[in-house]
């Protein structure tokens, strides 16, 4: 596979400084690691601020990683219910998981910006601390996008929702930002990376004049986890099933179900199962990166897997909806069953079906024998791969990280040169 983050242009005259800011979630932090590598190669400095027990088990060895403060979604007062769908699940996102997020980050957000002195923040969609401190102390930034649901008009028909979300930007703004300033912290007022295609999402309803359209950063990652390659046999096809890293608390009916839908096609095609907390093989040694029942030929249950060199080997896969592995997939040009569970996946479910490029069903209502149609469907039926691989050549041609990289370049040279953050004394 070829990597479009590696670039053979020669390096500016002036390295720069950028910082990412990225929340404790591997979807939103993976797609920077490309665009970081490029911008190294071409002579700059990179840096990250987050939660370096997820960041930097990402970014490698060597990285530098400023520390700030947060909850982890999934873990204590930031644990939703598995039954918390819709309106209520992104409520309960932003209140109980990303606005207190926010908050904590704040300090450590300001300390890296003081000492890192970056010429460019590039701040997570989801992470407003960054584009509000960075703001707060007179530092450009460009918003990251892990989704392009937000700028899609997915609230177009949830006008409280989205009242409700500005009043939330509003306060955390007082709370941690510059209370004078009326820009969405979500939509950087200067540079909007979106790591996606409109031949995908579709013509953006909000910040067009701002989004720059790179499609998936696709770059090689750390190595963390074995898979045993030999078990895949070259002379079927392979799907993959997951459901992200953190939906397995909703997920251990719909796994079970694949599971029967697969059993029912032995022989057929083989099947990798995505299974991290161990729902399907409650007994089975609390080993991450040992697969279940190895000997099985048909269906294998991994904790993890390393999901972009094992999307070459796939022909389907079955999952949430989530944006980076949708996009993944479909940079691989293979089709897709989406079945969304929450936040902004029904609209990225959406977006596949509309491009053509994959069967939806119904979380939590799918059983084995819908999911095994589903899957024959995509499978068997051309036109879903031929959609696939159309969406994933725009997205090669969007540029990925190589593209991303020379939009912060040239936001970055409007600096002039490096950024001297305002001391938090003087505001």
């Amino acid at each position: 596979m070829s990597d479009p983050s590696r670039s053979q242009a020669a390096p500016p005259h002036v390295p720069r400084r950028f910082l990412f800011v990225v929340p404790p979630l591997v979807g939103h932090v993976n797609p920077t690691l490309g665009v970081a590598a490029e911008l190294t190669a071409r002579g700059h400095q990179v840096a990250w601020a987050g939660m370096p027990e997820v960041v930097g088990r990402l970014t490698g060895q060597g990285a530098t990683v400023y520390r700030c403060a947060g909850p982890v979604l999934g873990e204590g007062g930031a644990g939703r219910p598995p039954d918390v769908r819709g309106p209520a699940a992104l409520r309960f996102l932003w209140e109980r998981f990303l606005v207190p997020l926010a908050e904590a980050m704040a300090p450590g957000v300001a300390k890296a910006i003081e000492e890192f002195r970056p010429d460019v923040v590039i701040a997570d969609q989801q992470t407003v601390a960054g584009g509000l401190v960075a703001e707060r102390l007179g530092v450009r930034w460009a918003t990251s996008a892990t989704t392009s649901a937000e700028f899609t008009g997915a609230l177009d028909g949830l006008p409280k929702i989205d009242a409700w979300l500005d009043g939330q930007m509003d306060e955390v703004r007082g709370r941690i930002g510059d209370p004078e300033s009326t820009a969405d912290p979500r939509f950087s007022p200067d540079l909007v990376l979106a790591f996606t295609t409109e031949e995908l999402a579709g013509r953006p309803a909000r910040a067009g004049d701002r989004i720059r359209y790179v499609g998936p950063s696709i770059a090689e990652r750390p190595a963390t986890t074995d898979f045993p390659w030999e078990w895949l046999d070259p002379e079927r096809p392979a799907v993959l099933v997951t459901l992200g890293t953190a939906n397995t608390d909703a997920g251990a009916r719909f796994l079970t179900e694949c599971r029967e839908a697969v059993r029912a096609r032995a022989g057929r095609f083989q099947t990798v199962i995505v299974d991290p907390e161990g729902v399907l093989t409650p007994d089975a040694p609390d080993t991450p990166d040992a697969p279940d029942t190895p000997d099985d030929k048909d269906v294998l249950v991994c904790r993890y897997v390393p999901q972009l060199p094992l999307l070459e080997r796939m022909s389907a896969v079955v999952c949430h909806a989530g944006h980076n592995t949708v996009c993944e997939t479909l940079w691989h040009g293979v089709p897709l069953v989406v079945a969304p569970i929450r936040d902004d996946q029904p609209v990225v479910a959406a977006q596949v079906v509309d491009a053509g490029a994959g069967v939806r069903v119904r979380f939590g209502r799918a059983r084995a024998a819908g999911l095994g149609e589903a899957l024959d469907t995509v499978l068997y039926e051309p036109g879903y791969r031929i959609a696939a691989e159309r969406v994933g050549a725009s997205f090669r041609a969007a540029g990925g990280a190589t593209a991303a990289a020379g939009h912060l370049e040239a936001l970055a040279e409007k600096t002039g040169g490096h950024a001297t953050p305002t001391p938090e004394g003087d505001r």
